[in-house]
């Protein structure tokens, strides 16, 4: 059932992060201010860090385990798919809203369908055993 790689999903952690950032803009809600602006950028740069301190092909300084970098997931896209209900802006015009949820919850798609270790990681484990 877990078929996406580490390796891939690290990849799409930094295409996220940077998407996220530029979302105000991207989508043109930048105007809006507020939670809406201030919570994608903030999210965004936040999984840029925490992937960059990740245990996988992508985090340089690796040191945090993949299955916790997958709820730090769980929670920051629960949260940005939320956000709109939780800070009240959900009534705002679509362009505003819906890239939160539509990306919290794409996130959430993909860390269901993601490895839990770098390929490898079991095998080199085991072989220790």
């Amino acid at each position: 059932m877990r078929f996406i790689p580490t390796k891939v999903h690290g990849v799409l952690d930094y295409l996220v992060g940077i998407a996220l950032i530029v979302a105000p803009w991207l989508f043109g809600f930048a105007g809006v201010g507020g939670p809406a602006v201030v919570i994608p950028i903030v999210l965004g740069v936040g999984l840029i860090v925490y992937s960059l301190f990740t245990k996988y092909e992508w985090g340089p300084f690796g040191f945090i385990p993949m299955p916790v970098h997958l709820v730090f997931d769980i929670v920051a896209s629960l949260f940005l798919a939320l956000s709109p209900w939780i800070f009240g802006f959900a009534g705002a015009a679509v362009n505003v809203w819906l890239p939160h949820v539509v990306v919290g919850a794409a996130v959430i798609v993909v860390v269901i369908f993601s490895k839990p270790q770098p390929e490898g990681t079991a095998s080199r484990t085991a072989a220790r055993a």
